[in-house]
């Protein structure tokens, strides 16, 4: 799209997430932030206050409830209308924000159901505004170290990756605040995949998914479901209704994805049982590997000795161009700085008029693994086919414009 400079924005959502993203962007050139929208009038009070210390114009307030962002996306002084809410509010809201011609942003998943997901890709089509699912993880500099060595050639041909978000959120759950209000609930519907994106991510810019390569289908099993009712038991007692509630989500959750051109990728899930945080982010060549948590590398004829890992800081010659022009700035900013490069790379490509760096089909493609999953699961782990989102338009290669910055 032409570029567009300054990117005026809207934001739904400015709790946690929304909150860490809207000070970021008061720190990238370029960026007015004209509206913000919340179901909780104190929480807007708050950005609002950090948009004036920032030197801009106090931004209008959406607070009538949980549909008021649809006056927001009404408004005709808005490029971008970004959203970090619960997950079941992202489509509607980068639906209104695209039908209104502003180009929309949203917190991982994009969408909850296949028809969702198309929904996303329809609508995009037909506006030609852009959807874009913001994977923070994407930018996280052993994954970017991972991406360059890729790109690059020096693992070979990549056949296989594992990944996965296995993270310890018994306690965020069962919180009286934050994503404990809402996020709990998944667990009592839903048994599946339920937040894969984290993970597969990365692993799919490696594998060129629909850029050459896409998800053709994946069977997934899960565990039993124990974790949630052993801290509930712990934890809460009656009158809580938090006691009595029944959990249908497997604690851990394993998928295999096969791509059309025979790739293997194993993900995993584990939110409800005691362990130290990994995605995990094996990326396996016919040259090599890399693996993350721990981080360690292996090139076949680079590595020194046979049979032995390298560090991290034997590559750092690779480290992504991105980390070298804006680590610096990104320091401070959540998970290690990369929640400020993927608003800093946004930001950029809206300026500048480029592509993103990932799009609404990718966004597709990684939020389908949840209904997927829970498909397969219901039918005894039989394969469950991927959409073609891209109607054929993965057999295109691409260029992941990521890999054009420069030093």
């Amino acid at each position: 799209v032409p570029p567009i400079d300054p990117v005026r924005i809207g934001y739904v959502g400015v709790g946690g997430m929304g909150s860490a993203h809207v000070r970021n962007l008061l720190r990238i050139p370029g960026v007015e932030i004209r509206a913000l929208c919340d179901i909780v009038p104190e929480k807007v009070e708050r950005a609002s206050a950090w948009v004036v210390e920032a030197g801009q114009s106090k931004p209008e307030a959406y607070t009538k409830g949980p549909t008021d962002f649809r006056r927001l996306c009404e408004r005709n002084d808005l490029d971008l209308v970004y959203n970090a809410t619960p997950w079941e509010w992202h489509v509607p809201i980068c639906v209104a924000a695209m039908e209104n011609g502003k180009h929309a942003a949203t917190e991982v998943p994009a969408a909850t159901t296949l028809d969702e997901c198309w929904q996303l890709v329809e609508v995009a089509e037909k506006t030609r505004r852009h959807c874009v699912m913001m994977e923070n993880c994407c930018y996280d500099r052993p994954e970017m170290l991972c991406l360059n060595l890729v790109k690059k050639g020096l693992l070979g041909e990549i056949l296989h990756a594992e990944a996965g978000y296995l993270h310890d959120l018994r306690e965020v759950k069962f919180s009286s605040e934050g994503e404990g209000l809402w996020r709990r609930a998944h667990s009592t519907r839903r048994n599946a995949n339920l937040y894969p994106t984290h993970g597969l991510g990365p692993v799919s810019q490696c594998l060129d998914i629909n850029r050459g390569d896409r998800f053709d289908y994946l069977v997934s099993v899960s565990s039993p479901s124990r974790g949630l009712q052993e801290y509930a038991a712990a934890h809460v007692q009656p009158p809580d209704p938090r006691a009595s509630e029944h959990y249908v989500l497997g604690d851990v959750n394993v998928s295999l994805i096969q791509t059309a051109l025979g790739k293997v990728i194993t993900l995993y899930h584990d939110t409800n049982l005691p362990r130290p945080y990994s995605r995990i982010h094996i990326v396996q060549g016919t040259k090599g590997l890399f693996e993350k948590y721990p981080d360690r590398v292996y090139i076949e004829d680079r590595s020194p000795k046979a049979h032995q890992w390298d560090t991290l800081a034997d590559y750092q010659e690779f480290d992504h161009p991105l980390w070298k022009t804006e680590g610096e700035r990104a320091k401070g900013a959540g998970h290690g700085g990369m929640d400020y490069l993927e608003d800093y790379r946004l930001i950029w490509a809206l300026r500048h008029g480029q592509p993103l760096d990932f799009d609404v089909y990718d966004a597709a493609a990684w939020s389908a693994v949840t209904p997927l999953s829970e498909e397969s699961l219901r039918r005894r782990g039989q394969p469950a086919a991927f959409p073609d989102f891209t109607r054929g338009f993965w057999r295109t290669p691409r260029a992941l414009h990521v890999m054009s910055v420069e030093a």
